[in-house]
């Protein structure tokens, strides 16, 4: 089984509560760390214009790039659900390692904070909520029920295998687990 995550980008407002919930579930103290973040795309001119919202939290890849660069194994897979978790007790952290999980990434998921020794933190699914059958914290803080979780089949049968949205690229080297509602231009 791979998990994965439904996004609804014409119900999503820009309200950020998906990020304050994140942070405040796994206690990531204030500042630019964030687990899952929003973000805003507007284009055109007055009176035309266009705007749209992205989550983009670690999207759990079907193969995750991030993992293989790891110089000590510290990003791993796990099989029966394919979450994407790191071992904080291996990671070298900020100092030591030259950061190849960030720049490996193409969504940005693997972040270390500014201090230093900062171990390497990124979204892991709310692996203690799914493992008492709960949704992630982002999906239950989401006001707009843009937002959905869990086996990427089912999404898939539910709303379907839409890989596009505005300002979202997928990777076909990493196969991204989520799947869209994009909001289409008029």
């Amino acid at each position: 089984m791979q998990v994965g995550f439904y996004f609804d980008q014409t119900r999503c407002t820009g309200c950020h509560a998906c990020e304050i919930s994140c942070k405040d579930w796994h206690d990531i103290p204030a500042g630019p760390m964030k687990w899952i973040r929003v973000l805003y795309n507007e284009e055109g001119t007055f009176p035309n214009v266009f705007v749209s919202y992205l989550i983009q939290p670690c999207y759990h890849c079907i193969d995750p790039v991030c993992l293989a660069v790891c110089p000590v194994k510290a990003i791993f897979k796990r099989e029966k659900d394919g979450i994407v978790l790191v071992d904080s007790s291996k990671c070298l952290g900020n100092e030591e390692c030259d950061s190849k999980c960030l720049k490996a990434c193409p969504y940005d998921a693997p972040q270390f904070g500014a201090e230093p020794g900062s171990i390497m933190q990124k979204c892991n699914f709310c692996a203690d909520r799914f493992a008492l059958d709960l949704k992630p914290i982002c999906v239950e803080a989401c006001r707009t029920r843009a937002l959905d979780a869990g086996p990427l089949e089912e999404l898939k049968k539910r709303y379907g295998d839409v890989k596009e949205a505005v300002k979202f690229t997928y990777s076909e080297r990493t196969k991204p687990a989520i799947t869209f509602k994009p909001k289409l231009k008029k």
